[in-house]
């Protein structure tokens, strides 16, 4: 049987990357290409597709190049869920005051839109029920409602599409309008099987979104997966270096395409409390800058402060609940990269660089360990040091984007011991608000007995040996060191029919790497840590209730 391929490609915040897959799920060759990303005012961020989708031509012939294209049988795209702009004709319409036609991409973590958030929110609309009754402003209804309010003549008037980039990136390889509904009903609040809520866009004031059968922002959709059009046109095949035709399938939200690639893992020969039990009982984690808690069920579970349930928004014929963290990767850089002691650390690290490789973090888990006694757990050393990371506002399960970090426990010491103890207590503030998650998922009738991990902390030994200490909970990580890539190759494998469906694509190509168990001696440690956790929430609470206080 000659061999076959699938390209996964995914575009994340600040890159694009792409994969040659094989069958069986192993990643032959992998490339990355950076992408820009401009602020032109606080809490701003946008970017330019027309550069994205270079990047993405750039990267899929790289990792094609060494095979011939009639062996790649299919693509798949997973993205951001960041906002792309284009005009009648297709071209890209500037999303700033200045006016730049190439900056037409409104990121996901941008944070323009609270002000309209909040408005809607007050609608109380029913729509609101499939977002935990909160809607974010990292959502798509706030960030058009502020396009129209805020640059209507440069922007609103001139645009005829709308498009979530994993929609932006099959059209543009395939020609197809058609919506994956990972991205319409996760974003969008589109809700399957009836569709648009017309009175939900009437009532925050964007009717002018029902013209056409809501052509701007998508009348036809289709499950994950399913073939675009005829495949790769001409000008896309040539833009990527394939064939003509080469199936492509509807894209899918990066985070969800990493739980493609973890949660359907065939888990026979380990001894994991998933094992034998439906597909229902594990959580998938993909775990980057943001990360995004994943859970499927049989039935609809509506959980306060988790977005959906959404009806095949990743596996089709499931329903999926989203939670989140707003900043996960991104708070760690910053705790670790703002602290006084942060060049220390950096020249300590470039000493060890040509000897050993080490990075930042690993020298700081190195640390950690010497810090600690021979006798007692790294985790230990954060008992007297204690973080609220909600610094870029709480998107699960509180769904509060006005709140924020907070550190209890610190001196007037800035050495590097004190850099990796606020480094763990930050870690063990992310593990915590997993379980906080958690709880509100199974306090609502979710019944998650085991976690898999995907992402680029999920590369982070320290991080993920703290999700289960925290959580109780064993941790699967895949083995491919790139999960998400192979969730979106995934996408390929369906679109060529080599698979029938999402199920038996994942079972095929997602495989466990390795088991991480959590420490139960350290159980009462992180139920005492926990509680301070939640009172660091109600301090806050009384906070903000003071200074509003008159």
């Amino acid at each position: 049987m000659a061999e076959v391929f699938y390209v996964g490609v995914d575009v994340g915040t600040a890159s694009v990357r792409a994969a040659l897959v094989t069958r069986d799920g192993l990643l032959r060759t992998t490339a990355e290409e950076p992408i820009s990303i401009w602020s032109p005012q606080p809490d701003h961020y946008v970017q330019s597709s027309t550069e994205i989708w270079q990047k993405c031509c750039s990267v899929v012939k790289k990792v094609t190049s060494g095979v011939q294209s009639s062996h790649v049988r299919g693509i798949g795209f997973d993205a951001t869920c960041s906002l792309v702009v284009l005009d009648k004709s297709f071209q890209p319409v500037p999303v700033t005051q200045e006016g730049d036609p190439q900056k037409n991409v409104v990121m996901w973590m941008d944070h323009r839109a609270a002000e309209q958030a909040v408005r809607i929110t007050n609608t109380g609309h029913r729509v609101l029920s499939k977002v935990g009754g909160v809607m974010s402003q990292e959502l798509q209804p706030p960030k058009l409602l502020w396009l129209k309010e805020n640059l209507k003549e440069s922007c609103w008037d001139r645009a005829a599409h709308f498009f979530d980039l994993p929609d932006f990136l099959s059209w543009k390889a395939t020609g197809s309008l058609t919506r994956s509904l990972c991205t319409l009903v996760c974003k969008w609040t589109y809700c399957p099987p009836d569709g648009w809520d017309s009175s939900f866009w009437t009532s925050i004031g964007l009717e002018d979104l029902l013209e056409n059968n809501f052509s701007k922002i998508g009348s036809l959709t289709c499950s994950p997966g399913s073939p675009l059009a005829e495949g790769l046109t001409p000008e896309a095949a040539a833009d990527l270096g394939l064939n003509p035709a080469t199936a492509v399938g509807a894209s899918l939200i990066d985070a969800h395409a990493g739980g493609l690639g973890v949660i359907g893992a065939d888990v026979q020969g380990f001894e994991l409390p998933c094992k034998g039990r439906p597909i229902t009982s594990r959580m998938a984690m993909i775990c980057g800058t943001s990360t995004c808690h994943m859970a499927i069920s049989e039935k609809p579970v509506f959980v306060p402060g988790v977005w959906g349930p959404y009806l095949s928004a990743m596996v089709p014929g499931l329903w999926l609940s989203e939670g989140g963290q707003s900043a996960t990767g991104r708070l760690i850089d910053h705790i670790v990269e703002g602290h006084a002691a942060y060049t220390q650390l950096q020249n300590q690290v470039n000493q060890r660089v040509p000897f050993t490789g080490t990075n930042i973090y690993t020298y700081l888990n190195s640390h950690l360990t010497l810090m600690a006694s021979s006798h007692s757990a790294v985790d230990l050393l954060g008992s007297s040091l204690h973080v609220w990371p909600d610094f870029h506002g709480n998107r699960s399960p509180l769904a509060d984007p006005a709140l924020k970090g907070m550190v209890i426990g610190l001196s007037l010491s800035q050495t590097l011991d004190d850099l990796a103890l606020l480094y763990l207590a930050t870690i063990q503030a992310l593990a915590l608000g997993t379980r906080h998650i958690l709880d509100a998922m199974k306090e609502a009738g979710h019944d998650i007995r085991t976690l898999f991990l995907c992402g680029g902390l999920s590369k982070n030994p320290l991080f993920v040996q703290v999700q289960a200490n925290a959580t109780g909970l064993p941790v699967v990580l895949p083995n491919q060191s790139e999960a998400v890539l192979v969730g979106a190759a995934v996408l390929g494998a369906c679109a060529s029919q080599d698979c029938r469906t999402i199920q038996e694509a994942m079972k095929k190509m997602a495989k466990v790497g390795r088991v991480v168990q959590p420490d139960l001696e350290l159980q009462s440690f992180y139920e005492r840590k926990y509680q301070v956790f939640l009172q660091l929430f109600s301090h806050q609470r009384e906070y903000q209730a003071l200074m509003k206080h008159k």
